[in-house]
């Protein structure tokens, strides 16, 4: 492809996925639609003036500018000049030069990076991965591992250019806890040729690949899933090493030897966090997300400073810094807004919704997760843009929460979409969450086999991971425990399986639980500690848990209705069974009275919010003789 067709090819991948026909682009930047068309075509030049503005209404931030190929800039200025002159004449005033269009709120088009300097590893290998860059920024991953992968053949014996072109594929996205063997194995090739070298760019490269292999590794979320002889825990375990030689090399004077850019500690830190991501505490990567963001930023790294945005603002969650994490989403709003990559698009209209579903606006959350998210998934998995699960679970995730707090999981069961949620049987959390959907659905039986058989599978539940996906699952097998012990006689089954979920859960009880990456924050970690307090039959255990629940969640009515009624059940469970049986003293009347206060008070936050599960359980308790 000659530097004339590679810049016919950006102008119109561009152009497309901002969704502006040939006449609309050719309105704005001010030339004729017939000479726009042959510029776009191959079969003309662009001149510098035409390249600007085109650079400028596409929002590309220098890309196209960086593409445009070599010509003699007397022929331009006529050829631009003659095509100007081919525009409508609308007013006889001088027409000024125009400034940036704004593209559609609704169409992302994507963001990049100042234009790369040359490699070095030839122009075949530079138009590779400027052409994967810019499909990767798009969400094309496919098309831009193709790219990628062209590169990798164009750098022949060159070991610092394969490996470049390896660490350019490893940023795609995958489908979750699912491990890419055909990557690995290209990762493990360059980094064993690359053992032992103390150049500058090598030791980069190896530092980032083996980011790169600790994270691949410990995506895995179970046996069926890891690679042999290399489980999750091996992933955390490189990731660590990669952390300590990074801290290790950045103590070097500048300029010495075997030193680490700004570029590639970036990618170091994006990737040995994600690695981490199920065996450290949230505070743990909250410091390493915090580092990121400030480096990316220095960096001058659109991509680096769209992936730290993101991985403050779930570390900010998930350690219950909702408001710091507020200002974090409306930072990475902006950055979406001004450089419209499609994966930022995606990412903040999921984020948003997360939120719109922990603050109880159902409606809201409803508009993107029904609406927009599942027609940009269909499209991108049509289109094999994306890995399907990469969307599709974050869409199904998110619906099968709204439909939890809306208490309306049956129309979800009911539909075909359920057959998602069974068929990723491998995945902890969907394991979790089908035993949850049958018992709300009043499928009691076959929630209680789902229990046993999970149990079972993962020794008593001891077998999760201390952090993570961990996490979530804990939680929602903590809901399923409840629902049997309340609504079944399974007490005495179930309490069998608190100990392991407990000791989980009680070593996060300053968190907030969020399922996916981002998907739904399901609340603080301390309310699902509660729940299994009481049902192991510790009322004044469970009312400390929700203490510090309420301290993180009591600015936002929907969690707050949910508390209050955990916390109406279990001081009606305080005091001796026979004094309650009776209410026999003045102390347990007034008790009563509490519990009465506040289920009604979670009532009518129940019924204002469209909380239907909730509002009946609320009736339940103040309708029945305990509650009286």
């Amino acid at each position: 492809m000659t530097p004339q067709e590679e810049f016919a090819e950006a102008l119109r991948v561009r152009r497309e996925a901002a969704d502006l026909s040939l006449a609309e682009l050719a309105r704005r930047v001010h030339y004729s639609k017939s000479y726009l068309s042959r510029v776009e075509n191959g079969l003309r030049p662009p001149g510098r003036l035409l390249a600007e503005r085109c650079d400028a209404a596409l929002r590309a931030d220098g890309a196209l500018l960086a593409l445009l190929p070599p010509g003699p800039e007397q022929h331009e200025r006529r050829d631009e000049k003659r095509a100007e002159a081919d525009q409508p004449v609308r007013s006889t005033r001088r027409r000024p030069s125009p400034g940036p269009a704004p593209a559609p709120a609704s169409v992302p088009v994507p963001a990049v990076d100042p234009p790369a300097r040359p490699s070095g590893y030839g122009a075949a290998f530079d138009q590779h991965i400027r052409r994967g860059d810019t499909r990767h920024l798009l969400g094309e991953m496919y098309e831009a591992g193709r790219h990628y992968q062209a590169a990798y053949e164009a750098a022949g014996g060159d070991e610092l250019a394969r490996a470049h072109a390896v660490v350019r594929s490893a940023r795609r996205w995958s489908d979750p806890g699912q491990v890419d063997r055909d990557l690995l194995f290209r990762i493990d090739a360059c980094l064993a040729a690359l053992a032992g070298r103390e150049d500058t760019r090598a030791v980069e490269l190896r530092l980032q690949l083996t980011a790169h292999r600790a994270k691949k590794l410990a995506m895995a979320i179970g046996d069926d899933t890891a690679v042999t002889g290399a489980e999750p825990r091996t992933g955390a375990r490189l990731a660590r090493q990669a952390l300590a030689e990074l801290r290790e090399r950045g103590r070097r004077p500048a300029g010495a030897p075997g030193g680490v850019g700004d570029e590639a500690r970036c990618e170091v830190l994006t990737e040995t966090r994600w690695a981490l991501y199920d065996f450290e505490p949230a505070r743990t990567l909250l410091a390493l997300s915090t580092e990121l963001r400030d480096l990316a930023v220095r960096s001058h790294s659109a991509y680096f400073q769209g992936e730290a945005l993101v991985a403050l603002a779930i570390d900010q969650l998930r350690t219950g810094r909702v408001p710091a994490a507020e200002a974090t989403l409306s930072r990475h709003r902006e950055y979406a807004a001004r450089h419209r990559s499609r994966l930022a698009h995606w990412q903040q209209g999921t984020l948003d919704a997360l939120m719109n579903l922990w603050r109880g606006d159902f409606a809201a959350a409803e508009g993107w997760i029904l609406g927009e998210a599942g027609e940009v998934a269909a499209a991108m998995e049509t289109g094999l843009s994306m890995p399907a699960d990469a969307l599709s679970q974050t869409v199904l995730g998110q619906e099968f929460w709204l439909r939890h707090e809306q208490g309306r999981l049956a129309e979800l069961f009911a539909s075909p979409r359920m057959a998602g949620v069974q068929r990723r049987g491998y995945f902890p959390v969907w394991r979790a969450g089908l035993a949850l959907a049958l018992c709300e659905t009043g499928r009691y039986e076959q929630a209680a086999d789902q229990l046993r058989a999970f149990a079972a599978d993962a020794d008593g539940f001891t077998r999760f991971p201390p952090s993570g996906w961990a996490l979530p699952t804990a939680a929602t097998l903590a809901l399923v425990c409840t629902e049997l012990a309340e609504r079944t006689d399974r007490r005495a089954e179930v309490s069998a399986y608190v100990p392991a979920l407990r000791a989980l859960l009680d070593a996060h009880g300053d968190e907030l639980v969020l399922a996916g990456w981002p998907t739904v924050l399901l609340g603080p970690a301390a309310r699902f500690s509660a729940l299994l307090a009481l049902v192991a039959g510790e009322p004044e255990t469970a009312l400390g848990h929700l203490a510090r629940a309420v301290r993180l969640a009591q600015r936002y009515p929907a969690q707050m209705a949910r508390l209050r009624l955990d916390e109406a059940r279990a001081r009606l469970r305080t005091g001796s069974p026979a004094a309650r049986a009776a209410a026999q003293t003045a102390a347990q009347t007034a008790v009563q009275a509490a519990a009465q206060g506040l289920a009604r008070t979670a009532l009518g936050t129940a019924e204002e919010l469209g909380m239907a599960a909730l509002a009946r359980d609320c009736r339940e308790l103040l309708t029945s003789p305990a509650g009286r």
